[in-house]
């Protein structure tokens, strides 16, 4: 049976527009029959994958998620003293290995997420090729595959329709982050004035504008498994913990950078409650259904999520094994507890 590692977190935004619909306006979802707030899980995960707080945590362990892969190889070959029509071919068959191009093209047709061991390998086999000059044979292409791959993929997964031996089972799931109560998304109308107008000729704006913008405490939950998380990295326990650890953090302090200059949208969590245990994993958003509407929302949404627990283990007996949880409006725990409680 697998361990599995549940963050339940709640997170209070200012007015702001954290991820955007096709409109350019907050995104928003249906819950209980009222309008909620709502930032994607794909939001999330870039967010949080691509800040410098998992990055510099993660250095050296991460992949990178391009379609000009080809393009990479390549430049290494041309550098190799490859001629450009042979180069091209064979970049393009190599890259072809994470998914396959339009002819006579070096992308690849989907993002492909490549670890670094995956790139070494790559470009080590260009630098064969080139000393060589030959094309790749099927052998050196099929040995191109890490035996361990990148954290953010062991987390997030990776899926190429074209290369199903190379798709990694996600061990992560994020939920898409909930208002926990109702809201009516607003529209802030504003002006920009030209500094070099005098106003003797045109006292008008130089640009009108709008946008909209809504103020939301998010309900957010993370699903961890541990077991295959450890599996995908190799069986290496101790990076596993690390990545838990530094996507914890990363989810308690990133916050999505949606027209940051214009909201300065920056927040903590405000609670987060970690679960731990081989149990069936569960959301706690049911907690929400009903909005919450008390003058102290952040007081009853706290309230609300631990009820709701509660009331999960006396209908189907303990499901976690352990918990830990810190709440920033009453000064309680800390996060550095949560990182080591995670990990342990």
């Amino acid at each position: 049976m697998s361990q599995f590692i549940q963050l339940h977190l709640l997170t209070s935004y200012a007015p702001s527009n954290l991820n955007r619909d096709d409109l350019g306006r907050p995104k928003t979802a249906k819950m209980g029959g009222f309008d909620r707030l709502r930032v994607s899980s794909q939001s999330l995960k870039r967010h949080w994958r691509t800040s410098e707080l998992f990055e510099q945590a993660m250095q050296g362990e991460l992949g990178i998620r391009t379609k000009r892969f080809g393009h990479q190889i390549f430049d290494a070959l041309i550098q190799g003293g490859v001629k450009e029509k042979s180069a091209k071919e064979w970049a393009s068959t190599i890259a072809g290995v994470f998914g396959k191009g339009k002819k006579d093209s070096l992308d690849i047709e989907q993002l492909a997420h490549i670890s670094p061991s995956e790139q070494d390998a790559a470009l080590s086999l260009a630098a064969v090729l080139a000393a060589e000059n030959r094309a790749p044979n099927s052998e050196e292409l099929n040995v191109l595959k890490a035996e361990q791959t990148a954290v953010d993929i062991a987390l997030f997964g990776r899926m190429l329709a074209s290369s199903p031996a190379f798709n990694v089972e996600a061990a992560c799931q994020v939920a898409h982050a909930i208002s926990v109560h109702s809201v009516v998304v607003e529209d802030d109308y504003f002006t920009a004035v030209d500094d070099l107008n005098t106003g003797k000729e045109d006292s008008g704006s130089a640009h009108i504008g709008e946008q909209g913008f809504a103020a939301a405490l998010f309900y957010s939950y993370i699903c961890i498994n541990k077991t295959l998380l450890t599996e995908n990295l190799g069986g290496d326990e101790s990076l596993a913990n690390r990545a838990i650890q530094a996507l914890t953090e990363a989810a308690v302090k990133v916050s999505p950078t949606g027209k940051q200059n214009s909201f300065a949208s920056r927040a903590y969590a405000s609670f987060a409650l970690a679960e731990k245990g081989e149990q069936q994993p569960r959301q706690l958003s049911v907690a929400f259904l009903k909005p919450i509407h008390d003058e102290d929302q952040a007081d009853a949404a706290v309230t609300a999520l631990l009820k709701q627990a509660g009331n999960f283990d006396q209908v189907y007996g303990p499901c976690a094994d352990s918990r830990y949880s810190f709440n920033a409006l009453t000064g309680e725990g800390s996060l550095a507890e949560l990182l080591n409680f995670v990990a342990e």
